[in-house]
């Protein structure tokens, strides 16, 4: 049976394929590395980067729409080579709605030390809910690295990731909060990496960790205004 695409695909080509240039705005990616995907709302459908092209010459009709297996049912270039990361998150997570990867420099600095970013910024206690984690080294080209994702993320608060001696992977409710997840990965990488130039960072307390993220997630923002009575 053919594939047939509809008008929210299309608008996931769109989105997908602009939120690209954001990772050259933000300098967290170099040449062609890094990738977006996107899960189309309500389906099993996932719109990600094609492998190896400039992100000058990306356009939506050359984004590569595949199942959760990596199936190829839209698209005539091959996906990114991370597309079956990204597919182990999907079927694994069923909440995530992007997924993007990049070797952000600070970020990908602590990766190659296998530490974990410690959380000693409010900017991170808010975003993160914590510390950002390490996870697994894993090489590419199977299904280990989608897999140390999970496993990493699962029951943690943190969006992101950084996987050991390879790079950033982030998750959010669409492509743009997995984004912006990126954004700020790197942001708070480089923060503490010249903090820990001066001396020893002084880690937040876990009790006003979990105060900061919930005003951040739950109060900080416009508020929808109350019903009129």
């Amino acid at each position: 049976m053919s594939f047939k695409t509809t008008a929210a695909v299309e608008e996931m080509k769109v989105k997908v394929c602009n939120l690209h240039a954001e990772l050259l705005r933000w300098g967290l990616v170099t040449w062609t590395s890094g990738n977006v995907s996107g899960r189309v709302p309500g389906t099993d459908l996932i719109v990600i980067k094609p492998s190896g092209v400039s992100y000058d010459d990306l356009k939506p009709e050359l984004m590569v729409v595949t199942d959760l297996e990596g199936k190829i049912l839209d698209g005539e270039l091959a996906p990114s080579s991370d597309a079956e990361s990204h597919n182990v998150v999907y079927q694994r997570m069923p909440e995530v709605g992007g997924v993007v990867h990049t070797h952000s420099p600070y970020a990908t600095a602590w990766a190659a030390r296998a530490e974990p970013i410690p959380c000693v910024i409010t900017a991170m206690a808010d975003e993160f809910g914590g510390e950002i984690p390490l996870g697994p080294f894993a090489r590419i080209g199977s299904d280990a690295i989608g897999k140390g994702i999970v496993e990493t993320l699962q029951g943690h608060r943190s969006p992101a990731v950084i996987m050991q001696n390879h790079g950033v992977f982030t998750i959010g409710k669409d492509p743009k909060a997995a984004v912006k997840a990126a954004v700020m990965a790197e942001d708070v990488a480089r923060t503490v990496h010249i903090s820990r130039q001066l001396g020893e960072p002084v880690p937040i307390p876990q009790a006003d960790i979990d105060k900061l993220y919930d005003r951040y997630q739950n109060v900080y923002g416009q508020q929808p205004s109350p019903k009129e009575q």
